[in-house]
């Protein structure tokens, strides 16, 4: 069993993660969001866990899926909030809007709206802090979709060849899209690709946080002490759309309403309760807490200014001197 703290702040890390979720939908519905959305609702036991198990000095790459990556590695609800409705009070000034979103503080290198497109950011990450001699570990999420670009083999390979401290971590909600990845993968398991860079290859259940957190140990251990990286894969399932305004015709009523019953945070509490780690009461009171620190957020973020137009080009070119 997980020690108790860490095993309640995943619990704590998951609620925050959908409350939040629930509420950029409610947003959006509102047309207080800018852009497209993509919801991380039904998956949040992966970045939970995966994160709980990082410092700050460690990195992470996100996707346009990202928000729970954000949260995970710590970031702070009412900027992120902000930055979702293109506030100047957001992470990135209000510029990156969802699906963009970096806090290079907490070690996050930043949201992608590119498939596979922060798979060579991580890995840049874990090179510098092999060539630096530094103990950090990067980690990539990306999503089955992404395990058939260019950038996710390019990757692979390169982090084999130099041993990079580096979690490849593949989260495969059985869509690109709308294309179910048995249409489009050729293998059943994503996690068997590790074999062709030399690394080991794991498929855990992505809505177990006790499956999660046994492989991403040993995955760390082993970047940590220099002998590569490794790939896992973790199989859940996105509740919503591929984004918010998806008809989601390509699959049915049923299949969804068959995840939903294998909800990651509904297992959790259940297995926090069953081992007498927490009591319900404990339980509802983070919950409780979740509910009031997103409400914080939401009217941070509504309560903040605009960007000012007169400012567009700040962050754009560098000012520096002239020195080499």
């Amino acid at each position: 069993m997980i020690e108790r703290e860490r095993a309640v702040s995943i619990y704590r890390t998951m609620v925050r993660i959908r409350k939040f979720e629930f509420r950029a939908l409610k947003l959006f519905e509102e047309n207080k969001l800018r852009g497209s959305v993509h919801l991380y609702i039904g998956e949040e036991a992966v970045a939970a866990t995966v994160c709980s198990r990082l410092t700050d000095e460690d990195y992470i790459a996100s996707t346009h899926r990202g928000h729970g990556h954000c949260i995970a590695k710590g970031a702070r609800m009412d900027l992120a909030m902000a930055e979702l409705m293109g506030k100047a009070t957001g992470y990135c000034k209000g510029r990156s809007g969802s699906m963009h979103i970096a806090d290079f503080t907490q070690g996050n290198l930043g949201a992608n709206a590119i498939v596979g497109g922060g798979i060579p950011i991580a890995v840049g990450a874990a090179l510098s802090a092999k060539m630096q001699k530094q103990d950090r570990v990067a980690v990539s999420f990306f999503g089955d979709g992404a395990s058939n670009e260019g950038t996710f083999h390019e990757s692979l390979n390169l982090a084999g060849v130099w041993k990079l401290p580096i979690l490849f971590v593949c989260e495969n909600n059985g869509y690109g899209i709308s294309v179910p990845t048995w249409e489009s993968t050729s293998v059943e398991d994503i996690s068997v690709r590790a074999a062709g860079y030399n690394m080991p290859g794991e498929t855990v259940d992505g809505n177990d946080v006790e499956a999660i957190d046994a492989a991403v140990e040993r995955a760390i251990a082993r970047a940590r002490a220099g002998e590569g990286a490794t790939l896992i894969e973790c199989k859940t399932y996105r509740w919503m759309g591929h984004w918010t305004g998806d008809p989601q015709t390509y699959r049915t009523r049923e299949e969804v309403e068959s995840w939903k019953r294998r909800d990651p945070i509904k297992r959790w509490r259940e297995k926090l309760l069953a081992q007498g780690i927490c009591t319900e009461a404990e339980l509802d009171e983070i919950d409780r807490a979740a509910d009031d620190e997103v409400e914080a957020a939401t009217q941070f973020a509504l309560n903040s200014p605009n960007p000012d137009p007169a400012h567009v080009l700040d962050d754009v070119f560098y000012e520096g001197g002239d020195e080499a």
